[in-house]
This record gives C-alpha cells, sequence and structure tokens, in this order.
C-alpha cells in the first residue's frame, strides 16, 4: 500500500475529560507510529538551521464517539484486517506499559472497556470501518 493512499483515524470517547481525550490519542498515535515506520516524514528545520523532529506525513483524523461505537468500529476495523491500537479506560489507573498491556489481555475483545481506538490501513478501508461516525469537535 502506497501511504499516499494510505490514512490513519482514532477514535476516542466523547464523554471523558479533555486530558484524556488528549491522552488517548498521544498513545494510540504513538503505536500506529510504532507499527508503521513509513508513516513518519522527514525531519524538519527552521530557517535558522535548528532541527525538529519527524512527524506524520499522512492525515490523521480524530473522531468523537459513544462507547458501543467504539466496539463497533473496532469489529470493523479488526474484520478488514486494518491495523489497530486499543485504549481500554483500565489503563488510566495503570503507570506503565507492563501493567497496560495486562488491562488489555485480562479482557476478550467484546469486554474491552474502550475509551479509544486508531487504525490505519488503505483511505478506502478506514472510512469503512468508521462509517458512521462524525469528527471531533
Amino acid at each position: 500500500m502506497t501511504e499516499e493512499r494510505a490514512k490513519i483515524a482514532v477514535v476516542v470517547r466523547d464523554d471523558l475529560e479533555v486530558w484524556q481525550k488528549l491522552n488517548v490519542v498521544a498513545f494510540l498515535a504513538s503505536g500506529i507510529a510504532a507499527a508503521h515506520p513509513e508513516t513518519i516524514g522527514q525531519p524538519y528545520a527552521d530557517a535558522d538551521g535548528r532541527a525538529y523532529t519527524a512527524i506524520f506525513g499522512l492525515p490523521v483524523l480524530i473522531y468523537g464517539a459513544a462507547g458501543e461505537k467504539l466496539g463497533r468500529a473496532l469489529n470493523r476495523a479488526n474484520e478488514r484486517g486494518l491495523t489497530v491500537g486499543v485504549y481500554d479506560r483500565g489503563m488510566f489507573a495503570t503507570g506503565n506499559d507492563t501493567d497496560n498491556r495486562a488491562v488489555v489481555s485480562a479482557r476478550p475483545t467484546g469486554d474491552l472497556d474502550l475509551v479509544g481506538i486508531a487504525v490505519h490501513g488503505g483511505a478506502k478501508e478506514v472510512d469503512k470501518a468508521l462509517k458512521g461516525l462524525k469528527f471531533h469537535p
């Protein structure tokens, strides 16, 4: 798949506190970057020659949704074979990656208490997986 035809989407529960939404989006976006390093563009530099980090080189769309819609989007994304990241509500109570993974691994897919998902893949397939969701306000 060429990156020009790919996209990243993050869906976050619309009833979270603002700090929680931002936290979920940041963590989930980092997972897509780790799974698909080709999504990262080249480093930036300003006119003074100061270097800045590279960022995603393709669109990242942010959606808001209620809990049941997150589960439906997760199922659709999994059915389409897209790369998916999940953030379970229990992860807010942990302080490290090991405990975060334990939270997720303790629940079957249908019982995850999703507060966010990230999806990467072909633009059309991502759109189909997230059909009916609205962009975050």
